[in-house]
């Protein structure tokens, strides 16, 4: 075998893990980033003497730059464990061009998404109803769990949709089954955050999919879609949850009653606005707002439920509050870079027929719902301060790229 081969099976073998396992074991996504990394050490020689697309430079450059803001956590501490998430993203930059060199069949990244969604469902059901747990997280906690399940699920969901005609059968139950169980394991973390990600992901995906495959089938997928809704929402425990929230809310306003879950968020999201204003341009740093937080409890400017977290459940004012509005337009560029990479233009999803490629017009889409899901998550929940949130949007984003660069260059099909 040669040694392009090897590497191309290596890719392929990531692919498949990373979503596959992400959810069935403890750190699952860490596997398929393992073997990517030590994939591109090892073929170094052969990727570095290749010219690489300009989509790769863009994701390696904002990375990169994500890399530096997040060693700032350092401040003056010297806390050498803050380089644990910097790292994450440097080891992830060789890893890029490693996979535009030897990409990976977009089929093994669709076998992994499903079988991802699928663990969400099937670890949910063993915790609550074989552990007894009262909400279901997996190897994480509840949200991370419930979040990725969802994204798993709604990836699983594009593709079904996009590719229907050219799935058997059986094939298409599976891809159902794992939309279902995708959507079970969301609800059985009860993370009611992560379904705001709808909002944002629903309305976009449906309106690009009318424009490339036609109004009728995207009809057909939302009557589906909403009948799982409708089934899911006959849980017991999702009802519950919608309850609890809207009671929550209503406590803390008439009564500033923040030691329940929406309370405690609105109480740091109101400091992280007060003192991010205060310092709008370069925030306070992870040291310095931990800190302050504590004189001003101590001084009741605060209440003592913010000191219960070392960040603020919501992306977008964590990092204004810490680092000040260059942290969330640096933020919104990681975001947006990922976007305009997958955005389902018409020289990325058309062959030279002029004709839609539906394998090309399912990795955008699946590459367009990790930053808006993403952006939806981060409402809150600080997503990207966690090591599952980070590890799977770092070698996903990649692998759908890769996969693209493939199609678009007409590589050769799944062997």
């Amino acid at each position: 075998m040669t040694a392009q081969r090897w590497f191309e099976r290596c890719a392929n073998c990531g692919a498949l893990m990373l979503a596959g396992l992400a959810l069935w074991l403890p750190s699952g996504y860490s596997y398929g980033a393992a073997l990517l990394l030590l994939t591109a050490v090892v073929s170094a020689p052969w990727w570095c003497r290749s010219p690489a697309p300009r989509a790769a430079w863009w994701l390696a450059l904002v990375f990169a730059c994500m890399a530096v803001l997040w060693m700032l956590d350092m401040d003056t501490t010297g806390d050498w464990g803050s380089m644990d998430r910097p790292l994450k993203y440097l080891l992830a930059l060789p890893c890029i061009f490693c996979l535009m060199r030897f990409a990976p069949h977009a089929s093994c990244l669709w076998t992994g998404i499903a079988l991802g969604a699928a663990g969400g469902g099937l670890i949910g059901l063993y915790q609550t109803q074989w552990q007894g747990l009262s909400r279901a997280n997996g190897f994480t906690n509840a949200i991370q769990y419930g979040d990725l399940s969802l994204l798993l699920a709604l990836m699983s969901g594009l593709l079904l949709l996009v590719q229907y005609r050219r799935w058997q059968p059986w094939q298409r139950w599976l891809l159902a089954l794992a939309v279902l169980l995708g959507g079970v394991g969301s609800a059985l973390s009860q993370s009611r955050g992560g379904w705001l990600a709808l909002v944002l992901v629903l309305p976009v995906s449906a309106w690009l999919l009318a424009r490339t495959i036609g109004p009728r089938r995207v009809c057909r997928g939302l009557c589906a879609l909403l009948l799982g809704v409708v089934v899911l929402a006959q849980m017991p425990v999702v009802g519950q949850r919608f309850d609890q929230a809207r009671q929550e809310m209503q406590t803390y306003r008439e009564m500033g009653d923040d030691s329940s879950s929406v309370g405690q968020r609105l109480a740091h999201w109101r400091l992280a606005w007060e003192m991010g204003r205060e310092r709008p341009l370069t925030g306070w740093g992870r040291t310095g707002y931990i800190q302050e937080k504590v004189r001003r409890v101590a001084a009741g400017l605060a209440r003592p439920s913010v000191l219960t977290f070392g960040h603020v459940h919501n992306e977008v004012l964590d990092l204004f509050v810490k680092r000040g509005i260059f942290g969330v337009l640096l933020l919104l560029l990681f975001y947006g870079t990922a976007l305009a990479l997958f955005w389902p233009t018409a020289a990325r999803i058309r062959d030279a027929a002029g004709k839609i490629d539906k394998e090309a017009l399912s990795l955008c889409l699946v590459g367009v719902s990790m930053p808006l899901s993403y952006i939806g998550f981060g409402f809150t929940q600080v997503f990207l301060a966690h090591n599952s949130g980070n590890m799977f949007y770092l070698f996903m984003c990649p692998l759908v790229l890769a996969a693209l660069q493939r199609r678009r260059s007409g590589g050769p099909g799944p062997s």
